[in-house]
C-alpha cells in the first residue's frame, strides 16, 4: 500500500498529518517530483471580476485574473493540471445571451484539463449542453450519469488518465441527483446512478487495472449535509479505498484549506472546495519520492 501523507497549508499556519502511526518530522523531506492540481467550482458564468462597490466580493474573481494566476503557477511548475467541479453555466447575462459558449471557450483558452457536470449545466437542456461541446477542448468527465439514451451519449467519459512526469493520475467524475433540482424535460433520459457504488467500482479499476499512482474525484455532490443519507464529499471520502483527493462543488463551501478524512484503508483523503463565482482557485501540491509515496499540501488562493 502506498503511503499518503498530507500537509494542509493556509497562509497563517501549517498542519502536519501522519498516517497509521507514521510521522512527519519536517517539511524538508518532500519528494522529488511535484504535481500541482489547480481547481475551481461553481463559477456560474462569472466572466468579469466583481465591481469595487460589491458588498461581499469587491474587486474579486474574473477570468482574466484567473488566467494570470494559472499561467504564473504553470511557469513555476509545468507539471500542473487544471480541473473544474461543475456548475459552469448560469448566473450572469453572459449565459443568458451566449448559452455557455463563452464559458467553454474561455475555459479552453485557460487550457482546463477536465470538468465534471453540475446540475445548472443542464439549464439550457441536454441539447443546449451538447451544442456547446464543440467549444470545449477539455474532457467532460462523469461516471454516475448514464447518457445512453440521450444526445450526450459518447460525449462524456467516466474517467480520464493523465501521465505527468511519470506519475499516473486517474480522474473520475460524480454528479448530484438531478430529480428535484432540474426539471425532467431538461435532462431527459439521463439516468442517475448511486455515486458511492460507482466510485468504488471506478477507483478500483483505476488503482488495480490502470495502476494509477494518484486518484482524483471531480464531484458535484456537495461538501457535507445534515442528513447522512444524502450523498456528500465527506461521506464519499470515508467510504472509498483508493481516492486521494476529492475536488467538490455544488454547496458553494469556502474552505481555506482542504478537509482531511480517513478512508476504508485508514489512509487520508483530501476534500476541497473553493466557494463559488471564480473568487478562489484551489491549489494542491503532491510530492512523490522515488517509490511514488506522496505527501501533499493545499491552499485556497483568492483571485
Amino acid at each position: 500500500m502506498k503511503r499518503r501523507d498530507f500537509i494542509t497549508n493556509t497562509t497563517a499556519a501549517s498542519t502536519l498529518i501522519g498516517l497509521g502511526g507514521l510521522s512527519l518530522s519536517s517539511c524538508s523531506n518532500l519528494g522529488k517530483k511535484q504535481i500541482t492540481i489547480l481547481h475551481t467550482n461553481d463559477v456560474h458564468s462569472h466572466i468579469d471580476a466583481f465591481p469595487p462597490t460589491h458588498s461581499r466580493h469587491p474587486n474579486l474573481g474574473g477570468v482574466a485574473r484567473r488566467a494570470t494566476l494559472v499561467e504564473q503557477i504553470r511557469n513555476e511548475n509545468p507539471n500542473t493540471l487544471l480541473f473544474d467541479a461543475g456548475d459552469i453555466f448560469q448566473g450572469t447575462p453572459y449565459f443568458n445571451f451566449y448559452g455557455g459558449e463563452l464559458e467553454f471557450k474561455l475555459m479552453s483558452k485557460l487550457k482546463y484539463d477536465a470538468a465534471t457536470i453540475g446540475n445548472h449545466d443542464f439549464d439550457n437542456g441536454i441539447e443546449g449542453l451538447l451544442a456547446q461541446m464543440p467549444n470545449a477542448t477539455f474532457e467532460m468527465i462523469n461516471a454516475n450519469y448514464d447518457f445512453t439514451n440521450t444526445v450526450m451519449d459518447g460525449y462524456v467519459k467516466p474517467y480520464k488518465i493523465y501521465t505527468v512526469d511519470g506519475i499516473k493520475i486517474g480522474v473520475y467524475g460524480l454528479g448530484i441527483e438531478l430529480d428535484g433540482l432540474v426539471t425532467k424535460k431538461l435532462y431527459k433520459e439521463t439516468q442517475y446512478l448511486n455515486p458511492y457504488e460507482i466510485a468504488l467500482d471506478i477507483e478500483k479499476q483505476l488503482k488495480e487495472k490502470e495502476q494509477c499512482d494518484l486518484i482524483v474525484c471531480l464531484s458535484h455532490l456537495g461538501y457535507d449535509y445534515e442528513y447522512p443519507e444524502k450523498p456528500s464529499d465527506t461521506q464519499l471520502a470515508q467510504k472509498t479505498f483508493h481516492t486521494d483527493l476529492i475536488i467538490g462543488g455544488h454547496t458553494h463551501t469556502f474552505l481555506d484549506k482542504p478537509d482531511v478524512r480517513t478512508n476504508q484503508n485508514w489512509n487520508s483523503v483530501l476534500v476541497n472546495q473553493v466557494g463559488c463565482y471564480g473568487i478562489n482557485v484551489g491549489r494542491i501540491d503532491f510530492y512523490f519520492d522515488t517509490d511514488k509515496n506522496a505527501q501533499a499540501k493545499g491552499v485556497s488562493i483568492t483571485v
